[in-house]
């Protein structure tokens, strides 16, 4: 059986240095909050006037600001005044399966027990941008709230229109299914050769 590539949902967002941390966490946020299964308590933050949903889960929060701290501490340390400066975050949602035995079982060790299946994928690519001037900046937050605005409606609007890849919950764990968030994922390597990003 041949197995379908997972869908992958490229978002792309500008921030300034004052804001990048809450746009960040913002979209984070509302991705999980239309991906992340187990019973949340909804809540809400406010970015640049628009309120974006929060999903108040303690480890989840950590795993995010853990993230974006990575984020920020990157595009910090490779920013250029003359020139916008990019990093990435994605985020993967997968399936546990049953490994199957079998035929190989030297090859594989034998080993049986459960891997994880990619089902859903989010690439979050931030443009840190550096204005000059006061001019400048009021142009620059302009186009980061449009941007935000766009990118929460375009979560949105994949969230409920892309549902049928979704796997069934079968197992009565609390998150029946893990997550990654990785900073800055690689593209070179085998990885890019069968489409992972």
């Amino acid at each position: 059986m041949e197995q379908r590539k997972p869908p992958q949902y490229i978002l792309e967002v500008f921030a300034d240095p004052t804001c990048v941390k809450d746009i960040v966490r913002g979209i984070l946020h509302t991705i999980f909050f239309h991906r992340y299964f187990p019973s949340i308590r909804p809540s809400s933050i406010e970015v640049l006037d628009l309120t974006l949903p929060l999903v108040a889960d303690p480890e989840l929060e950590t795993l995010i600001d853990t993230r974006v701290g990575q984020l920020i501490r990157q595009l910090s340390s490779t920013s250029s005044p003359k020139s916008s400066v990019r990093g990435s975050l994605v985020v993967q949602f997968f399936e546990k399966k049953r490994r199957k035995g079998g035929g190989l079982g030297w090859f594989t060790g034998g080993a049986k027990g459960d891997e994880e299946v990619c089902w859903e994928s989010w690439c979050l690519e931030v443009t840190l941008a550096t204005p000059k001037t006061e001019m400048e900046r009021t142009k620059v937050m302009k186009a980061i709230g449009s941007t935000l605005q766009k990118t929460a409606m375009k979560i949105i609007t994949l969230v409920n229109r892309d549902k049928d890849h979704i796997p069934p919950i079968t197992t009565s764990e609390t998150n029946p299914f893990p997550f990654h968030i990785e900073l800055n994922p690689r593209v070179e390597g085998w990885g890019k050769g069968i489409g992972m990003f």
